[in-house]
């Protein structure tokens, strides 16, 4: 596994750490961009396993389908958890009355878990050959 694909994977973890705390906290919204963010993390780190890498959320997101999700390397379920999360973050960030519920920040920071555990196996299962 490169190096910062690693660190991306690390920085997944942290993140979703924090939108725990943040949930727990009753900080729904900001709960929910990290959430986002930590799957986020994930199809980037993902993608640079492969060589690519984006600057932009709609390319990250993009790239991730056409590379993971139209292929089923990985379940298309992420992919759709992923164009979700970042539906919701925009909601999170930039409307000030969002009415996220608790339950949806809570099944995102699930999401992201076993996203983050998908893509361990598979990372894993790659470098084994």
């Amino acid at each position: 596994m490169k190096e910062y694909t690693r660190k991306l994977l690390d920085k997944a973890i942290d993140t979703v750490e924090g939108a725990e705390i943040l949930l727990d906290h009753g900080k729904t919204d900001i709960a929910a961009g990290r959430a986002y963010y930590s799957l986020f993390y994930i199809a980037e780190a993902l993608l640079n396993e492969k060589g690519l890498q984006f600057k932009e959320h709609g390319k990250v997101i993009g790239a991730y389908g056409k590379e993971y999700a139209k292929s089923n390397l990985l379940d298309p379920k992420f992919h759709r958890w992923l164009r979700l999360g970042f539906d919701t973050r925009l909601v999170s960030e930039y409307q000030p009355d969002t009415n996220i519920e608790a339950a949806v920040v809570s099944d995102m920071i699930n999401q992201a878990r076993e996203f983050l555990e998908a893509a361990r196996k598979y990372l894993e299962k790659q470098s084994r050959g």
